[in-house]
């Protein structure tokens, strides 16, 4: 759960800085770049390492992987321009929710009461911040936005698969050139050369997202990935405070009370887990005795 509140927070200075970007450059312009120059920054660790370590073994679900999470920014940032930034956020943490039924179904983990409650507490935090400014004007654009929820889900479900044989450096290596691939073409259509400032941002932009995605990954790799979902409604508490420090964007009242909502949901759900994780512990260590 440390290493994904690690990505969470690395992922809202990633998004504050994407946010600066797009305003200037085409959104498909900067999700490429953002890739591309997620590639690049791992490149000297590939070729320290040499080429053979990062050969994945499952080339198979890694470019399913490249074409899902592609798929799902396509719809996302097709809605973006036409959808509240209220609406947005409730639609973007509907994610955990879908992640949850796929872990069940797809993953076969096994759904503990305790994860729920965290999950519904969060989300219910983040109306809390969110309710009372949404509006719904987003119309038909609301509904591709909400459908890009599950495609997400299904990435992240897809990554969680490729860590029973890669190690969370060869999928975030593989993410970065996939994605950049095939997100290249729509770049294409729109490009606009970046200022050298927009360069620099893009560099900054690739360490942290591929630091992101590294520490996303890891925890998948160490604990059931729906065990993690409810440290994604934190994202909401990291957003408000660079608000604050990078816009001047000061939290409102309904802000700092559903901030403490999904702490509270999410240190609770952390002592549960590591009670359930101690226990099993001591069950496997008094069965290896016996």
């Amino acid at each position: 759960m440390l290493w994904s509140l690690a990505a969470g927070a690395l992922f809202s200075v990633l998004n504050a800085t994407m946010r600066m970007l797009t305003i200037e450059l085409d959104p498909m312009v900067t999700q490429f770049l953002r890739y591309l120059f997620g590639l690049a920054v791992m490149l000297p660790l590939v070729l320290r390492s040499g080429l053979a370590a990062y050969r994945t073994r499952g080339i198979g679900g890694q470019l399913w992987r490249g074409v899902v999470h592609t798929v799902g920014l396509l719809m996302w940032f097709s809605a973006l321009p036409h959808v509240p930034l209220a609406d947005m956020t409730a639609i973007g943490f509907t994610g955990p929710i879908f992640i949850m039924l796929g872990a069940a179904l797809v993953l076969g983990e096994k759904m503990y009461v305790s994860r729920w409650v965290a999950a519904g507490i969060g989300l219910a935090g983040v109306m809390i911040v969110v309710g009372p400014r949404l509006t719904g004007a987003g119309g038909y654009y609301n509904l591709v936005m909400l459908a890009s929820a599950p495609v997400f889900a299904a990435s992240f479900l897809i990554t969680k698969a490729l860590t029973r044989h890669d190690s969370p450096e060869v999928i975030v290596v593989w993410q970065s050139l996939t994605v950049a691939l095939f997100t290249l073409p729509f770049a294409l259509l729109n490009w606009v050369w970046p200022t050298p400032v927009q360069w620099g941002l893009f560099v900054l932009c690739g360490v942290l997202g591929s630091a992101g995605h590294w520490c996303l990954t890891k925890s998948f790799a160490v604990a059931d990935i729906s065990a993690t979902q409810s440290t994604k409604f934190v994202d909401l508490v990291w957003a408000s405070l660079l608000g604050y420090l990078m816009f001047a964007d000061v939290p409102s009242r309904s802000t700092l009370i559903g901030g403490g909502v999904i702490l509270a949901s999410t240190f609770w759900i952390a002592h549960r887990e590591a009670r359930r994780r101690s226990a099993a512990r001591a069950a496997a260590a008094a069965q290896t005795r016996g």
